[in-house]
């Protein structure tokens, strides 16, 4: 049996999408090791998650380096002993730039239907404050291949929830949340099983083999 594939989560904060994924590879459901978790703050709940499944958990503070490019040099630096296979944006709040070494293989969730509200300043309940202000009438999440780029890149999966007249940007972020425990996994599991390939700006899905 070949094994899994080694998975680095990149966080920001309190780690809810680390915790959904551990609870799935826990159960059995995603086929998948998490390597190793990286933070971008310290003191964060999301690394007592990682420390709590005994995920080695490392600290790459944003603040301490002088632009994006030292930050990423530092990131890489940190990743490249863990042999990792797919990075994975969860709440990550900087940017991160796949360079060479990871091109196609970073993924990241987006609370919105991108190419809509998305894009730097966009996270959070930002987004869903935004889009209940837009008056739109359907929002959701979309998993996507990361590049250069805030919340740009091939597309993989999209979900919808309905925006209700009443909402807050909290009561909509609910619906979000729900629907991005589902779809992450889904998309994580579809690149496992090798079914996802790139072409260009759009990514097929592949039918499972027989």
């Amino acid at each position: 049996m070949d094994p899994a594939p080694r998975l680095a989560v990149l966080i920001s904060g309190g780690g809810s999408t680390l915790q959904n994924l551990l609870d799935r590879i826990a159960d059995g459901t995603l086929p998948v090791e998490i390597a190793v978790v990286v933070s971008s703050r310290a003191d964060v709940f999301g690394l007592e998650r990682a420390h709590r499944a005994g995920v080695p958990a490392l600290t790459v503070v944003r603040k301490a380096h002088a632009d994006i490019e030292h930050f990423n040099d530092a990131l890489h630096a940190a990743l490249e002993p863990f042999a990792v296979d797919l990075v994975v944006l969860a709440g990550f709040l900087s940017l991160f730039q796949p360079r060479a070494r990871y091109a196609g293989r970073v993924m990241n969730i987006h609370p919105a239907l991108i190419p809509a509200f998305c894009g730097a300043g966009f996270y959070g309940d930002k987004v869903h404050q935004a889009v209940i202000e837009s008056g739109v009438r359907v929002s959701g999440c979309t998993v996507h291949f990361a590049d250069d780029h805030y919340d740009h890149g091939p597309i993989i999966l999209q979900g919808t929830v309905p925006v209700l007249d009443d909402d807050s940007a909290e009561t909509l972020a609910e619906r979000v949340h729900a629907l991005e425990r589902e779809l992450y996994p889904e998309a994580i599991r579809l690149w496992a099983a090798g079914r996802l390939h790139i072409e260009g700006r759009r990514v097929r899905i592949l039918p499972p083999p027989e």
